[in-house]
């Protein structure tokens, strides 16, 4: 190849010398209106843009900025869906098809006759009877304490709202140690309530105290006040304004945590074990009288028996759901 040939292939600039630069707007040309030369045609764009609107191409030799959150995105399709489903056939649904199949080992009609025993009727009417009572006293009890923990201000109140919470952390067993020492036959304060009904009642509604107050403390701290106090200016008593204004709004709230709070006392074990002292039909509620079939290697019953207890517990959670449903589509017309 010649040298001119060469040349002119290469253009009018040698390799070594920068190409110049378009002639850039004078400061003083009206806008949208370039000196001729170069882009002169074209309006103003901004200088990452190309002129048809979309972003222009990041030059060669850098990289492009990562897209944060891609993965996340990802496991809002089928991949989340797969991975929750999985976790909960393993964790969940496999046991209690298990105990299921163990159930029906001798068909519906050893089921049921499993479960109809007189001892088994009875165990399971201990347990919904004092489960009943414990979420009764905590539905008021505990919306009473939620009540005076958002609305008061008194020396020692974070202690207060640790010790609520303590039950969720302290070994069930050791609170029936705690309730034995205190309330057993050797009573420090002279009250005695071991194998008795009233000490299941006092031992269940130790474990299940946080239930009604983290449940209605949210709604009461959000709750406006301004409602409350026009109430109070015209004149309506307290009574009056806690049943007409507050209850309403805290309703749907006092109902889940009592709900939570029955289903949580029908299947205690460790916090009635010792102070409940196990008498048949009278004190032996539904987990112990399981743990007695096992020991004397009936399994059928005991499976029997828990899954009638799985029974109440879905029952109750299913009725919370839709009066909780009912209530959001309530205040969602009312909006």
């Amino acid at each position: 190849m010649t040298p001119d040939t060469d040349q002119q292939r290469r253009g009018p600039y040698p390799e070594t010398d920068a190409a110049p630069l378009p002639p850039r707007p004078d400061a003083t040309a009206p806008d949208g209106i370039r000196p001729h030369g170069g882009d002169a045609a074209l309006p103003d764009t901004p200088p990452d843009t190309l002129p048809t609107g979309r972003p222009a191409e990041p030059p060669r030799g850098t990289t492009r900025p990562r897209r944060h959150g891609k993965g996340l995105r990802r496991l809002r399709g089928p991949l989340g869906i797969g991975i929750v489903t999985l976790w909960l056939s393993v964790i969940v649904l496999l046991p209690l098809a298990a105990l299921t199949v163990a159930a029906f080992d001798e068909g519906l009609a050893g089921f049921w006759e499993a479960v109809t025993a007189p001892a088994a009727l009875a165990s399971l009417w201990v347990t919904v009877l004092v489960s009943a009572v414990v979420a009764l006293v905590n539905a008021v009890v505990g919306t009473l304490v939620a009540w005076v923990l958002v609305r008061d201000e008194f020396r020692g109140k974070r202690f207060v709202n640790a010790v609520i919470d303590l039950p969720f952390a302290l070994p069930t067993i050791v609170a029936s140690i705690v309730l034995l020492s205190l309330y057993g036959p050797n009573s420090p304060i002279g009250v005695e309530l071991n194998a008795t009904r009233w000490g299941l009642v006092v031992a269940l509604l130790f474990v299940t105290l946080p239930f009604v107050v983290r449940s209605v403390q949210p709604v009461l701290i959000e709750a406006d006040h301004e409602v409350e106090e026009a109430a109070a200016s015209l004149g309506a008593t307290t009574w009056t304004t806690f049943r007409r204004i507050v209850l309403p709004t805290l309703a749907p709230a006092i109902l889940s945590g009592t709900g939570l709070a029955f289903a949580r006392a029908i299947g205690e074990y460790g916090s009635v074990v010792l102070i409940g002292g196990n008498i048949p039909r009278e004190t032996q509620v539904a987990s112990q009288y399981i743990q007695q079939q096992i020991e004397i290697d009936r399994p059928l019953n005991a499976a029997a028996v828990s899954v009638a207890l799985l029974a109440i517990a879905f029952v109750t959670l299913l009725l919370l759901r839709v009066v909780s449903s009912r209530s959001q589509r309530r205040e969602e017309r009312d909006a």
